[in-house]
């Protein structure tokens, strides 16, 4: 009697425990300048899977595996997510803002927000006139110049006795979900699911007793938002031989996007690989062998003069590093509905864990030798 055939089921790396760890750790507000508990988030979460870890200066935080090794290699994300600062305090008591990376003023209107004082979090919204007082024809549209949050006070005083005063950091209150079974959903994403996914390598790593011939430093890097200035700081410490750096891409498939200015990139067919100046060409094909021999699908795709992510300051760094960039499709960038399918996250922590175990110790990646 011939046996019956059973399909094998799908294991996936995001479990349940690792679902609560990226929930607990999206919906932690790490604005940039002030990333520092969500580092500590980060850091608690890694620990069990690293041999040792530092924190720089201004909250870079690095888990380290094999650290005696002279070789260095980097998987790299940045922790900051954009937010607000109180610039402006009327004497009526609404509050004026400054923006602390590239939020958008145009989803601004109504949204709720927590603003971050030393006697706790002070809860505010942006207000917007009525659509019935508005003028058809004669409407401003949101910009910083007009927009302002209303924190329930009546004036100056009564907001700064709240301890809310210029230079409160400002965030939204949106927090996580899943859409349809098939999307993470949440502010700051970008690129908060990147320090999730190289933690998720970092455990890999561990649990698949996988013994690394160079040390691998897992970088959840600072103040990306402000211009990748985080990782210029690290990347000069560190001093590494290669670099993988992961973020966010747009998804150009939702309405008024254009694919001819941002390219033809869709949520759930894989990362997008990118070519480019700082794009090192030996690692990325390295790279695309690693996607076709392991079946991970994987989309591409160009870059002008700079990447625009934390690869442009690792590749240009300590005198020139072999640097690569895999992203991760996503909708709706910089708002507080960031969306990115699940299983593009688990095919970039695949991609990266088996790319790391193709690199040799002293692996030359020198075009001219």
């Amino acid at each position: 009697m011939a046996k019956s055939k059973i399909a094998k089921k799908k294991v996936s790396i995001v479990g349940n425990e690792e679902l609560d760890f990226l929930k607990a750790y999206i919906n932690n507000p790490s604005p940039t300048g002030f990333e520092s508990p969500g580092q500590q988030l980060w850091l608690d979460y890694i620990k069990p899977y690293i041999d040792e870890y530092f924190v720089d200066t201004y909250g870079t935080a690095v888990g380290v595996i094999n650290p005696k090794a002279p070789y260095k290699v980097v998987i790299e994300a940045h922790a900051d997510e954009i937010s607000w600062f109180v610039h402006y305090i009327t004497k009526d008591g609404f509050i004026y803002l400054r923006r602390n990376g590239g939020s958008d003023h145009q989803i601004a209107p109504s949204k709720r927000v927590n603003i971050h004082t030393d006697k706790g979090i002070v809860k505010a919204f942006f207000g917007w006139p009525a659509i019935h007082v508005r003028e058809p024809g004669k409407e401003e549209t949101p910009s910083v110049r007009n927009i302002f949050l209303d924190c329930g006070a009546a004036s100056q005083k009564e907001v700064e006795k709240l301890g809310v005063h210029v230079g409160c950091v400002v965030t939204y209150e949106d927090e996580f979900m899943i859409l349809n079974d098939k999307f993470y959903v949440g502010r700051a994403l970008d690129n908060r699911v990147g320090g999730f996914m190289i933690a998720q390598v970092a455990r890999m790593l561990k649990k698949q007793k996988v013994k690394l011939p160079f040390a691998l430093y897992i970088v959840n890097a600072v103040q990306e938002e402000v211009g990748l200035r985080g990782a210029e700081m690290i990347s000069a410490r560190i001093k590494p031989n290669v670099a993988i750096i992961t973020d966010v891409t747009h998804d150009t498939q939702t309405p008024m996007m254009n694919k001819i200015a941002q390219g033809d990139i869709a949520a759930g067919k894989g990362p997008s690989l990118t070519y480019g100046p700082a794009v090192h060409n030996k690692l990325l094909k390295q790279i695309i062998d690693t996607a076709n021999k392991n079946k991970i699908p994987f989309q591409r795709e160009a870059a002008s003069r700079s990447t625009g992510t934390d690869t442009d300051a690792f590749a240009y760094s300590s005198g020139g590093v072999c640097s690569a960039l895999i992203s991760l499709p996503l909708r709706y960038m910089h708002t507080t509905v960031e969306s990115v399918h699940k299983d593009d996250v688990e095919s970039v922590i695949k991609l990266i864990f088996e790319t790391l175990k193709t690199i040799k110790a002293n692996q030359d990646f020198r075009y001219i030798k």
